[in-house]
């Protein structure tokens, strides 16, 4: 694939960058394919928190047969266990046809349909912005390999908003933390799962701590901009993100969103670049990996999906944009779009903590046996016993685990699944107690 260089007049070319992200996005779904699957029979199968079983009737009883459009999930067909772990282990497949270059085109569709029906059945314990970034990078990846050379702009477009909107979401939410720049002095203890490194973070200078939230503004809500530059300057926004990513993930276990961030941040430089920072055997096409030449001019059948996409992306993307600043959008029609689109994730509002806890709370969960002596449920990653150092578990999601900081907010579908939890601990469920590190 090729481009112009409006600032040397030259052309880029991005096919190592193509071929260099597809391998990297393989392996971006075989972590999460692979953490998902050892959770998803606890979580949403027969005998799990949330059983996907009853979601979908209770989906088609109140919406009819609309209900197959607002959740598009393969388990429409099946949703037993061994459903549930066959989707899981076939993305793991899948992963690996990618990551080797084998069957590119339908495996990036496969992974696609294959990963949104296991968002469907997790639902809250899915409902993630990582999620969500997933599915619209690998949704745009199906039309990547041999495409359009809008589907680049396309996914600068999505680091954008990715980036702009987690910046932007700081400043709307009014968040007296991120105003009075000592969002850093609570974010380390108080994230849903840290580990050592948060520790070491949290003990540095107050004045590094408040320049630290300077630099965060500047990254979220500058450096986006330069994504959409000329090239020296989309290299400096490359570098900069990738800077970002990396010291969040010494300081936080955020599963493989980080990676995928940086992963994406491939399309702001060219193979000219990628020749200079990686080693030739991992630009190398896998023996056997088409490698489309690059497109002559003319449209052609993926370049007029790409670009019927193109439209459907920043129509609804811009609506989003403008619904942080209105709670409907400017046009009627956008929202109808954005609407039908919804149910597939392909286009997705991202907000990065937009809002920091002071205070951390901890809930305990207790059991009593037939002694009567009450013993504490112990987590695997979650904090719990401050004598034990939480561990790195990058680029694995604990969803449990996670989803335990949400529950002293309040939110009433927090507080269902909380009590189908505990539903599931009474019954002592296998698939339910296996989450966890230790069943008293």
């Amino acid at each position: 694939m090729r481009a112009r260089d409006s600032t040397t007049g030259g052309v880029d070319e991005y096919r190592a960058v193509i071929r260099l992200f597809l391998r990297l996005l393989g392996l971006v779904y075989l972590a999460a394919f692979t953490s998902i699957g050892v959770q998803i029979v606890g979580l949403a199968g027969e005998q799990g928190i949330l059983p996907v079983g009853e979601m979908l009737q209770r989906a088609q009883g109140e919406l009819g047969v609309q209900a197959y459009w607002h959740y598009p999930t393969l388990f429409w067909i099946s949703h037993g266990d061994w459903a549930l772990r066959g989707v899981a282990l076939a993305g793991g497949l899948f992963s690996l046809a990618l990551l080797f270059g084998r069957w590119v085109r339908v495996s990036l569709i496969l992974l696609f349909v294959l990963y949104l029906s296991l968002f469907h059945a997790g639902q809250i314990f899915m409902n993630f912005q990582w999620d969500y970034l997933l599915l619209e990078a690998g949704f745009l990846a199906i039309f990547l390999p041999g495409g359009s050379r809008v589907v680049i702009w396309l996914f600068r477009w999505l680091l954008f908003r990715l980036r702009f909107l987690s910046g932007l979401s700081k400043l709307v939410s009014q968040d007296p933390t991120w105003a009075g720049f000592t969002a850093l002095n609570h974010y380390f203890e108080t994230q849903p799962l840290p580990h050592i490194g948060a520790w070491y973070a949290h003990q540095l200078p107050e004045w590094v701590l408040k320049t630290g939230v300077g630099v965060v503004f500047f990254v979220e809500l500058a450096v986006p901009f330069m994504m959409l530059l000329p090239r020296r300057f989309r290299l400096f926004a490359a570098g900069a993100t990738v800077a970002m990513q990396l010291l969040i993930m010494l300081t936080s276990n955020h599963n493989y969103f980080n990676l995928l961030t940086i992963v994406l941040c491939l399309f702001l430089i060219d193979d000219r670049a990628l020749r200079s920072v990686t080693p030739g055997w991992l630009r190398q096409a896998p023996p056997g990996a088409a490698d489309a030449p690059p497109r002559r001019q003319g449209v052609g059948v993926t370049g007029a999906l790409a670009l019927s996409l193109v439209l459907v992306v920043v129509v609804v993307s811009a609506g989003q944009m403008a619904g942080f600043f209105r709670r409907t959008p400017p046009v009627a029609w956008v929202g109808a779009v954005e609407e039908a689109v919804w149910p597939f994730r392909i286009v997705n509002r991202y907000h990065v903590f937009p809002t920091i806890r002071e205070a951390r709370i901890e809930l305990e969960v207790e059991g009593a046996g037939p002694d009567g002596v009450w013993k504490p449920y112990r987590f695997a990653f979650k904090p719990g016993d401050i004598d034990q150092v939480t561990p790195v578990v990058i680029p694995h999601q604990p969803r449990l685990d996670w989803m335990m900081w949400f529950v002293p907010m309040g939110h009433p579908l927090n507080l269902y699944w909380f009590d189908r939890f505990l539903q599931r601990l009474r019954e002592n469920a296998p698939e339910v107690t296996a989450l966890l590190a230790e069943n008293p």
